[in-house]
């Protein structure tokens, strides 16, 4: 997925920047990022999202 922001007429570099940024946090490209750094095993991901099912509940 490629985040594109068009420069647009009489916009600065700085103001280019901060677009970009905020539609990457937008995006929450990072996050997904972390998330896929490492392989997480199936059975892993289970026990992970069970916990966090059962802390949910209390």
């Amino acid at each position: 997925m490629a985040t594109i922001v068009k420069k647009q007429l009489g916009q600065t570099e700085d103001q280019l920047i901060a677009q970009f940024r905020k539609k990457v946090l937008n995006d929450d490209i990072l996050g997904e990022l972390k998330k896929r750094e490492f392989y997480i095993k199936p059975s892993r991901a289970r026990y992970e999202k069970m916990k966090r099912v059962k802390k949910g509940k209390r």
